[in-house]
């Protein structure tokens, strides 16, 4: 009996036991399911964050892309270390033209001859009317004028006007419209030394050939000997790209393709010293040379002079070492009905021959001139004839402030 007692109280406790260990593999089992479903919740919206982070980079690069497409068209390309200006060359050269003419000559018994000159243009579209720009020494006095464009077609070519002073010409072509690719021109005010720049032309008949460098200077003024024309030229870029005879007249551009100058001379023997006219001087002249054939609006001084130094400073006596010195005044002139005076006797400095005795001009209407670059720049862009300007000079040791009304160049 005590034993059959015994059986009867082992049966619940199995089915106890049995039970618990059903509730704990439930347990782990839901438990299971339940943190199966977070981590999977959780991944999935990772998963999606990512998705979409992805997608919004992928735009990012798409819409880069196309901006960068769209800016670099006429901008440099960067490879590593080296820069390609390839497709820079490739928008900008149907546009580069190369002049020939023929200038009458006389050798030693006067007796005439033709001579053939050549130089570069580039096409510039002006209010609708196609035209090609170059030096004026390019077509000065010269007959039978033909362009050729970088495809070998040639045309003739007539000139529609011309300014010595600034040494610009514009010509007309009978070319077909299908042959121009005009240039876009950018205003040069926004130049700074350093800036770099390229340089297409025609050197020795060699068409658009590319040649770049950085601005040198700027303001510069040029003689006529060094510009080849016959007047001296202001407020010029002095740039380093290299440039040659036959290159006069071919566009200086910036790195977006715009033409920033004009290339019309270099320093004979020098390493990498040329000069442009710079892009202002077209835009403010082009209109006066298509519609009227010339432009008269530079403004006269009436006065020669040379540039102070400090050794003229100390042979004068005076303690200002910059500004411009007069040496002779053109009677019934601007300056001489201001009442500037020139020099009046003749010593030596440093080697040199220097007339003193004349009015230092070192401001003009408040800026300071340490030159004729400065005289010249000051003029060309601030001034215009009749206009009335303020003369600050130094004269016997004293400062003095003269009123000039400025005239035209004659």
């Amino acid at each position: 009996m005590t034993i059959a007692a015994t059986d009867q109280k082992l049966e619940p406790r199995r089915f106890s036991i049995t039970l618990i260990v059903v509730i704990i593999v439930v347990s782990l089992i839901a438990g299971g399911i339940l943190g199966y479903s977070i981590n999977t919740f959780t991944l999935s919206g990772r998963i999606s964050d990512l998705q979409n982070q992805v997608s919004a980079l992928q735009e990012q690069v798409s819409n880069f892309q196309s901006t960068s497409n769209a800016t670099n068209q006429n901008s440099t390309y960067i490879m590593g270390e080296n820069a390609s200006l390839a497709p820079l060359y490739a928008e900008v050269k149907d546009a580069i033209v190369v002049i020939r003419g023929l200038t009458l000559q006389y050798d030693v018994f006067r007796r005439p001859y033709y001579s053939q000159v050549q130089g570069s243009g580039f096409v510039y579209d002006y209010e609708g009317q196609m035209v090609v720009i170059t030096n004026n020494h390019v077509v000065e006095e010269t007959i039978n004028i033909t362009v050729t464009f970088i495809n070998g077609n040639g045309h003739e070519a007539a000139v529609l006007g011309s300014d010595p002073y600034a040494d610009l010409a514009v010509l007309s072509t009978n070319a077909p419209q299908s042959e121009y690719e005009p240039l876009e021109i950018a205003s040069s005010s926004t130049l700074n030394v350093g800036d770099s720049v390229i340089a297409v032309g025609g050197p020795y008949g060699l068409a658009g050939s590319m040649t770049t460098g950085i601005v040198s200077a700027l303001g510069r003024t040029i003689t006529a000997e060094m510009s080849g024309s016959s007047y001296p030229i202001a407020n010029v870029i002095q740039m380093s790209a290299p440039i040659n005879p036959g290159n006069s007249g071919g566009p200086l551009l910036n790195y977006q393709g715009q033409v920033v100058g004009i290339t019309t001379a270099i320093v004979s023997d020098s390493q990498g010293v040329g000069f442009a006219i710079p892009s202002s001087t077209v835009l403010r002249e082009i209109e006066s040379l298509i519609t009227e054939g010339s432009f008269n609006q530079h403004p006269w001084l009436g006065a020669s002079g040379i540039d102070m130094t400090y050794e003229i400073a100390e042979t004068i006596g005076v303690d200002v070492t910059y500004g411009w010195l007069i040496v002779q005044v053109t009677s019934g002139g601007p300056a001489d009905a201001a009442g500037l005076q020139g020099g009046t006797q003749q010593v030596t400095v440093a080697g040199e021959s220097v007339i003193i005795g004349g009015d230092i001009i070192i401001a003009l209407s408040g800026t300071r001139i340490k030159g004729i670059d400065d005289l010249s720049t000051f003029l060309e862009e601030n001034a215009l004839p009749d206009q009335s300007i303020d003369v600050t000079i130094i004269r016997n040791g004293e400062t003095v402030m003269l009123p000039l009304t400025l005239g035209t160049r004659p």
